[in-house]
């Protein structure tokens, strides 16, 4: 009862997961629990790209730096509840368990949790004590990790429009800065929640081992991708482990995702960032975009070896010939054209008319 008290304490206040009890499980048993990982092919997308030399902002409850999964991958932030702070601590753990689904690197023996981004490092901007605050740090901290090097923002708490977020958001999207958020929870809310919602973002929804919806993921116009969502292995605070399950740990993997793309293709701006991901995703549901899934569910191998089209065409070889529309008109001929063809008609009408007069006259004389 009292989990049951205090997921909904949070949902109402903007967190987006609910997290389990920590527990001081084997770490080669967390490993094995993350389903996710197998499910992503992460393994084989870590060929490619384990996201090296890529800022994640995270903006949420603080990241407790000293867990052994996440030591040395989380950089000085900044800690907007208590000043002086830089937000490598976490009272509420669910910043912790973000950043490690973005950036755990493990430990020895291949054991820990394993983030997405393994060689990512991570930018806490903390903007509350247990994320269930949701009164404007959460702008300052979009702005912070902006100003300082992020290059992925990832945003696991949502809730209401307002006017200093939209401008933090428009802020980062400015400076060409990718931001990943989630949509929400039902039941605890029915439509997709902020930032998630603003044009840009990607709006990260759920899915379950079976590759199906979410129960708990909010559907809407908005969703942008889908992910991992259901019983999620993560870290936890002081060396422990647990589960997650909403659209906060979907969120989180897919930042790890635009971490990996944005390592292996840093010529990339965010839209084009965005739209390799969307290209690239398993297409669920309806053809397609739809409210469940988005585009689809994030495929981290695909967006990272595919030969996708950038985002805006070519512009034609001027020497190119223009290519006729529907609706185009006959050319029209020149003045001096239809005189010389309507006085040449005139004149061969003239001279049949002559031949044939002649020749009557000339049938008479001999009659």
């Amino acid at each position: 009862m009292r989990w049951k008290r205090l997921r909904a304490a949070l949902a109402l206040a903007g967190v987006v997961s609910v997290l389990l009890p920590s527990t001081p499980a084997h770490a080669d048993a967390v490993r094995d629990a993350q389903w996710h990982l197998g499910f992503l092919r992460i393994a084989e997308a870590h060929k490619y790209s384990e996201g090296e030399g890529i800022v994640v902002g995270l903006v949420d409850t603080g990241i407790d730096a000293n867990h052994p999964d996440l030591a040395g991958n989380v950089l000085p932030g900044i800690d907007l509840v208590d000043p002086g702070g830089d937000g490598r601590r976490d009272e509420g753990r669910h910043g912790t368990s973000m950043a490690a689904l973005i950036a755990g690197h493990g430990h020895a023996g291949g054991a820990g949790v394993l983030g997405i981004a393994p060689k990512a490092k991570l930018l806490p901007a903390r903007s509350g004590r247990v994320a269930i605050n949701f009164l404007g740090r959460e702008s300052e901290g979009i702005q912070w990790v902006t100003q300082h090097g992020a290059k992925v923002i990832s945003f696991s708490i949502g809730g209401p429009a307002n006017r200093r977020l939209q401008q933090a958001v428009e802020q980062a999207q400015a400076a060409d800065v990718v931001i990943v958020a989630a949509v929400g929870n039902v039941p605890e809310v029915k439509e997709v929640v902020y930032p998630a919602a603003y044009p840009g973002v990607i709006a990260v929804a759920g899915v379950d081992q079976a590759g199906n919806h979410a129960a708990v993921s909010v559907t809407g116009p908005e969703v942008v991708l889908s992910a991992p969502a259901v019983d999620v292995e993560t870290a936890g605070l002081n060396g422990t482990y647990g589960k997650g399950t909403g659209t906060s740990e979907a969120t989180a993997i897919v930042a790890g995702v635009v971490a990996l793309v944005r390592a292996k293709y840093p010529q990339l701006s965010a839209p084009e960032v965005v739209h390799r991901l969307t290209a690239t995703a398993i297409d669920k549901g309806p053809p397609g975009r739809d409210s469940e899934y988005g585009f689809g569910i994030v495929d981290p191998v695909a967006a990272l070896t595919a030969d996708v089209p950038p985002l805006k065409p070519s512009i034609a070889p001027v020497t190119a010939a223009p290519t006729p529309s529907a609706n185009a008109q006959p050319e029209k001929k020149p003045v001096r054209t239809v005189l010389i063809v309507a006085i040449t008609a005139i004149a061969l009408v003239l001279v049949a008319g002559l031949v044939a007069t002649i020749t009557v006259l000339n049938r008479s004389r001999r009659g």
